[in-house]
């Protein structure tokens, strides 16, 4: 079908037909007529990049009564990226509606001014939960009597700990308004949102819950840990004309990978927490005008970037939360182009791509990182296509052709070719002359974990526990956030990559757990974990003697209760009975002296 079918207004039309839209598509065939025609509410299930503002925003705006000035319409998104994205969209779409106001609120930017915009009486707001919060707070926006309220990735917004600012929000609002929740994963957290606040919601599914695009190949390479950076470089070699996004876990670790590809010559640069408003934009603009070929950047990035045709997502480390896999890959592969979503992994990462294929439900490949060899054939045979196809102004350089082939005359036809590749490869060539394979034979590599494990082993056994060269960290994850020993191993592992953290024993209650770490370590757990946002929980790193004993003391307390209770139960079952044999006795005695 085609947008004009829907039946927008003339002026809607005309700056739809103004971006080139010509077919909607699957999220919008089925969103569009949904919210445009209907009283209802709506969830809708779709893959990051399939035109979700679209099925949103064009029949929201059809439906507005611009000439109300008040806030009929709220958009709810998780970054700011990805709030002045939508803004910027619904701008677009209203262009014609001379009336129309749209103002985005969000974190990062100067408060005062937003409030000022707020005062020109917009009918559409776009704002992150933990600004637009504020302002409730400050009285400065009423959203009690809004007609449409809109949940824009329900899934990263609980995802970064925004349930109890999306909870006060939602309590803010009228009843009687229609809410559209789209989400491109249904974790639990985010239908019990939906179940909380969206009544007899109309559901869209869009694929399978959680499913990536059917656009975007994934592979995966296996490597050492200390060869991850070399083998990033091997690929970004390998694929010349790649331009995508690199994603790390840490603000940290994405600007240390940015700045060695920027001295390695590489077009890149950083995008994380750390980077102010003004240089996250001077950063996105060198990215959309491709002056910049690779983007280091952690999760915020994989929200509320407009960037179109990426030809690669490369997942420097895998994300906490494996679902967020799929938000990162959903970068590239859009709008029926084809994309590519990378893996560098380790042996021990090896087995979350099997749960990564159970999420995606796809397969994820195993390819290996290329030689030094296929990388320069790869790179010349690239350099050879350009040449092919480079537009020549024949009339410019026929005035300098006499002088170039006087020069040139002493070479024959191969020896030019000869300097020509040297000139532009030499230094290339040279690099990986001796380039080593950076691929691990996994069967050799279990085995050496194996008598790695088997020597550690033997070295507990064998040596005696000195407490004092330990200390106990109290973190504020237990069996209520369903962790295990081995999940609390393996988070420390996680993020102290570079260094070996000894850890001893392990005590797990319900609400936190108690981990003996040697005392060369601790600091590096505290730095790494203390702060961090997992499973939108602020995790709490603290000694733990007074916590310990405020905990023990509650489970001990916990304890007793429960003998105290098993002990009464005892006794009045006793009593029961006592009282029982006494009445058959009793029973009997009258029966004898009858």
């Amino acid at each position: 079908m085609d947008f004009k079918e829907f039946g927008f207004k003339e002026e809607i039309n005309k700056a739809i037909e103004d971006l080139g839209f010509k077919t909607p598509m699957p999220v919008q065939e089925q969103a569009i007529p949904t919210i445009l025609y209907n009283d209802i509410n709506l969830i809708a299930l779709a893959q990051t990049g399939t035109g979700k503002t679209a099925a949103f925003g064009l029949p929201i705006i059809n439906r507005i009564d611009f000439d109300n000035k008040d806030v009929q319409a709220l958009v709810i998104c998780p970054t700011r990226e990805l709030c002045i994205q939508i803004a910027n969209d619904l701008k677009k779409y209203s262009k014609y509606l001379k009336s129309a106001k749209i103002v985005p609120v969000y974190g990062g930017a100067s408060i005062e001014l937003q409030i000022k915009d707020l005062k020109k009486k917009p009918q559409i707001v776009v704002a992150t939960p933990g600004r637009l919060n504020d302002l409730l707070l400050r009285k400065k926006i009423d959203i009690s009597s809004i007609n449409y309220m809109v949940l824009d990735e329900a899934d990263e917004m609980l995802n970064m700990g925004f349930k109890d600012d999306l909870d006060n929000i939602l309590s803010a609002t009228s009843e009687n308004k229609n809410t559209y929740l789209f989400s491109a994963t249904m974790p639990k957290e985010v239908e019990q949102i939906a179940k909380e606040y969206i009544s007899n919601p109309v559901r869209i599914q869009i694929g399978e819950r959680n499913q990536g695009s059917d656009n975007v190949q994934h592979f995966y390479y296996l490597v050492h840990q200390k060869d991850r950076y070399l083998a990033l470089k091997r690929i970004a070699d390998y694929y010349p004309n790649i331009y995508g996004i690199i994603f790390c876990r840490t603000k940290v670790e994405t600007q240390e990978v940015a700045d060695m590809l920027i001295k390695d010559g590489y077009n890149a640069d950083s995008l994380h927490g750390d980077l102010s408003q003004a240089q996250r934009d001077h950063v996105m603009s060198r990215f959309r005008l491709r002056n910049i070929q690779m983007l280091v950047a952690t999760d915020v990035a994989a929200r509320g970037l407009d960037v179109n045709n990426l030809t690669h997502v490369i997942n420097y480390e895998l994300p906490d939360e494996l679902e967020q896999y799929v938000h990162r890959s959903g970068r590239t592969g859009r709008a029926d182009n084809q994309g590519i979503s990378i893996a560098i992994i380790n042996l021990k990462e090896k087995h979350k791509i099997k749960k990564l294929e159970k999420v995606l439900k796809k397969e994820i490949s195993k390819a290996k990182i290329p030689t030094g060899q296929e990388v320069c054939k790869k790179q010349l045979f690239n350099m050879i296509n350009r040449v092919e196809n480079v537009e020549t102004d024949y009339e410019e350089i026929d005035r300098f052709l006499p002088e170039i082939s006087k020069k040139l005359s002493w070479m024959d036809r191969e020896e030019l070719i000869k300097h020509f590749v040297s000139l532009e490869f030499t230094s290339l060539l040279s690099y990986y002359r001796d380039a080593v394979d950076l691929n691990i034979d996994e069967s050799l590599e279990k085995e050496k974990i194996r008598r790695e494990n088997n020597q550690r082993s033997k070295q507990k056994r064998e040596r005696h526990f000195d407490k004092s060269l330990f200390s106990t960290l109290s973190i504020n994850l237990g069996y209520k956030d369903k962790v295990v020993p081995q999940r609390i191993i393996g988070m420390i592992n996680d993020y102290t990559p570079h260094r070996r953290i000894e850890i001893g024993k392990i005590d797990i209650t319900d609400r936190c757990s108690f981990v003996e770490v040697k005392n060369d370590g601790v600091d590096a757990v505290k730095d790494a974990l203390d702060g961090r946002i997992i499973k939108g929980k602020e995790i709490v790193v603290d000694f733990a003697d007074n916590i310990e004993h405020k905990e023990r003391k509650t489970s001990d307390t916990r304890e007793r209760k429960g003998n105290r209770e098993r002990r009464d139960s005892r006794g009045s079952r006793n009593r029961k009975e006592g009282k029982s044999r006494r009445e058959r006795d009793n029973k009997d005695k009258r029966n004898r002296k009858r």
